[in-house]
């Protein structure tokens, strides 16, 4: 499964460039959010920990294991995936969405996450 997750966070990385270089930035931005929770998810279920595919649920195991008591990743990233989600919800939810500078700062989040993903995966 975590095989499976880490190739949905690559191909919504990448749909989350095409929606931006296509100027759709609610788009992108909804899908740098996914890239980075399928990740995040993926590393769960890596280090032999079981959580359901909940938003709240993999990001509060993701940070307590991961951040708080392992210190795999550095605190930066504790503020990730909430923050993420945030933007997601303003593309998806609120009148005014997400700017282009916005957007992008999400495909910029969601790589630099990934990366630190890959790169910690056992």
């Amino acid at each position: 499964m975590k095989h499976i997750l880490i190739a949905r966070a690559e191909e919504n990385l990448q749909a989350a460039s095409l929606l931006f270089q296509a100027g759709l930035y609610n788009a992108s931005a909804n899908r740098a959010y996914y890239s980075a929770f399928h990740a995040a998810a993926a590393f769960i279920l890596a280090n032999g920990l079981i959580v359901e595919i909940d938003h709240r649920k993999v990001q509060a195991l993701f940070n307590t294991e991961f951040i708080n008591r392992r210190k795999i990743l550095p605190a930066q990233y504790k503020a990730l995936l909430p923050e993420m989600q945030k933007v997601r919800n303003n593309a998806d939810y609120e009148a005014e969405g997400v700017s282009k500078t916005k957007a992008n700062e999400q495909i910029r989040s969601a790589t630099n996450f990934l990366a630190i993903i890959k790169d910690k995966m056992p």
